[in-house]
């Protein structure tokens, strides 16, 4: 427990988001509910740092870069638990900022469908099983909703 603690606490230090998630696993195991609160909030309060430098840089964050993923990660995930929350404009609002911070073309498209699901008033749970296709989204590994069904469409055009 120690050692995860220094562990954690180095990656805080030196703002290190890829490095808390990589110990995350080890997290789930050993901290109570109260610590793995306060952890996720400093993965969250280290995102949100990144995106404040991000937007004054102007610079747009790279997909492919460990640390900037991870900072992406930590924002949809953050955007998603508003989507949860009965928060939807919230969570709108995040997705929209999500897509304009990366030039990656899937994950820009991503959030734009996200976006749209909200304006057409879909609960996240109607969401998931109406327009996303999880089983193609888990094929392609990404952290994110990337893969779409058929009704997706529908709701392009419905939704402009």
């Amino acid at each position: 427990m120690d050692k995860l603690k220094e562990k954690v606490l180095k990656a805080q230090h030196e703002g290190d988001i890829a490095s808390l998630y990589v110990l995350e696993q080890q997290a789930h195991e050993l901290f109570d509910e109260e610590t793995l609160i306060a952890y996720y909030a400093n993965i969250l309060e280290l995102a949100l740092e990144n995106l404040t430098d991000a937007l004054e840089a102007p610079r747009k964050m790279n997909i492919e870069e460990v640390q900037d993923y991870a900072t992406l990660r930590a924002l949809y995930e953050y955007a998603i638990e508003h989507y949860s929350a009965g928060k939807p404009e919230d969570a709108a609002a995040l997705f929209e900022v999500l897509g304009g911070l990366t030039t990656d073309t899937t994950f820009m498209s991503s959030m734009s469908m996200h976006q749209k699901a909200i304006k057409a008033k879909l609960s996240l749970d109607d969401f998931i099983e109406k327009i996303a296709d999880v089983d193609q989204t888990q094929i392609k590994g990404t952290f994110y909703i990337s893969a779409f069904n058929k009704s997706a469409q529908k709701l392009l055009e419905k939704v402009k």
